[in-house]
């Protein structure tokens, strides 16, 4: 399916939406391919993905989708290619990219980005952040920093129905991104489901220096 016109409005030239079949694969196959690429709102604000983690559903016990759809986790189950934003620790709103087929349940979180425009926007989002590396350091900072609330749950990123996307602009995903395990769950701990692009200072969680 196209990008809706609005998409062709305020994207740059040069930025392809990511096509519906991108994400209709096992979240582990899309979450490498994800690095790199661009989330993009129509109000300027736009930002490089560096680090995901993929759920997948049923045979996941940390997917909020394991024992089925809910009233809260129901976008998680419909078309590849939507947002899935749930809400967390009782503050943040994290985001996800809906993978797979209709009915699997399955999803890349999107745990930190790059600010790349918009940056005064996104300042403005997050107060608290002392530095440019700050902005959209972990899930929630991202959500908070490119302004996604519950509002935008079942969002279109591949239309564009609410102006908001994930775009590539030409920069490939890293040919060894670092690979391990997610970051704060208490279940399949031990599953090396967590990627993001080497040495990279806007990731989440870097690891200490020796």
């Amino acid at each position: 399916m196209r990008p809706g016109p609005t998409a062709r409005d305020w994207l740059p030239d040069g930025w392809k939406v990511l096509p519906r079949e991108f994400y209709r694969r096992h979240p582990t196959a899309v979450a490498p391919q994800l690095l790199n690429k661009l989330i993009v709102r129509d109000d300027g604000r736009a930002a490089r993905i560096v680090e995901v983690e993929a759920y997948a559903g049923s045979e996941d016990p940390a997917a909020h989708s394991y024992r089925g759809q809910t009233a809260r986790n129901a976008t998680m189950f419909g078309e590849a290619g939507h947002l899935y934003v749930y809400f967390t620790y009782g503050m943040h709103w994290g985001s996800n990219a809906v993978c797979g087929e209709v009915g699997e349940g399955v999803g890349v979180l999107l745990r930190a980005a790059e600010p790349v425009s918009g940056m005064g926007a996104m300042q403005a989002a997050r107060p608290a952040a002392k530095r440019d590396r700050d902005l959209a350091s972990g899930p929630g900072k991202l959500s908070q920093a490119l302004g996604i609330t519950r509002d935008l749950d079942g969002a279109d990123l591949v239309t564009a129905d609410r102006g908001l996307v994930i775009v590539c602009d030409g920069t490939p995903p890293p040919p060894s991104p670092v690979v391990g395990p997610r970051i704060g769950i208490s279940r399949a701990v031990d599953f090396p489901w967590r990627w993001h692009v080497p040495e990279h200072p806007h990731v989440s969680v870097r690891p200490r220096r020796r």
